[in-house]
């Protein structure tokens, strides 16, 4: 079975068997993705992480350079074609500048010449395409491998790997395609080595802390209201009544700033 397919299964399967009762609305398949976020955790401290810690040892500091900016235009080839889904013509012009520009003059992405020419690095997602058009809040949702998402994201991540996309062109059969992933999750988990420290010193409970972490960056990348924030919904008829209409008891986390958002999702 193809990576793409087993990451399906288990989005669904999860999805199936795991929602009950949650103490947190955003997060109504809590048992699950605790479960995953442990998974993930120990997978990462046994097996990503040494190999991530020896491959930024072993290889040379221009060389992975260049990987991630190979990885990243291919980023950018998405992020065209979801601008333009999402009628966002200023940022799809942008993209397709970054990507011929990447890849006719920096060796087919191994340089990136376009970020010092002036083009922003937008990289726009299936996820925020489904935001723009409607679908614009969604549940919390632990992916494996590749860690912290949501549903809705989950949803345009499958969809994305399964499409006609451009690492087609770099593999060919199952082999190729997990080699492919391998190196694409080595080079980024070696960017943020020593991040996850910040949990550690941090969180009390690094999976709600990593969560909410991860909520708060997609909100506010999305221009959305932040979720793990207490909203005060006021009850006519207890304020008529004289009842007591406050905000939930307990004070929430202030907003995290994005880099320790980053730091959080990379952790996974």
């Amino acid at each position: 079975m193809r990576p793409v397919q087993l990451l399906a299964a288990a989005t669904l399967l999860a999805l199936a068997g795991c929602a009950s009762n949650p103490t947190t609305a955003y997060d109504p398949y809590e048992p699950y993705n605790r479960a995953m976020f442990t998974v993930n955790d120990k997978a990462d401290q046994w097996v990503i992480k040494p190999v991530a810690q020896g491959y930024q040892t072993v290889v040379p500091s221009p060389i992975r350079t260049g990987v991630g900016n190979f990885f990243d235009n291919l980023k950018d080839v998405y992020s065209f074609a979801f601008n333009i889904l999402r009628a966002e013509p200023e940022k799809a012009a942008n993209d397709f500048m970054r990507v011929a520009m990447n890849t006719g003059f920096g060796l087919f992405g191994l340089i990136d010449v376009a970020t010092p020419a002036g083009l922003k690095n937008n990289k726009t997602s299936l996820g925020d395409v489904m935001s723009a058009w409607g679908w614009k809040s969604s549940s919390y949702f632990v992916l494996p491998f590749f860690g912290p998402s949501t549903v809705r994201d989950s949803t345009g991540l499958a969809t994305s790997l399964a499409g006609p996309g451009p690492e087609k062109l770099v593999y060919h059969n199952t082999n190729e395609a997990i080699a492919f992933y391998s190196v694409y999750g080595i080079s980024t988990r070696a960017r943020y080595l020593g991040a996850e420290s910040l949990l550690d010193t941090a969180a009390v409970d690094r999976y709600s802390y990593t969560r909410d972490l991860y909520m708060q960056l997609r909100a506010k990348q999305l221009g959305q209201p932040d979720p793990t924030q207490p909203v005060d919904n006021f009850n006519l008829d207890d304020l008529m009544s004289g009842g007591d209409s406050s905000a939930p008891a307990g004070e929430r986390k202030a907003a995290a700033s994005e880099p320790a958002a980053v730091a959080a999702s990379a952790a996974q």
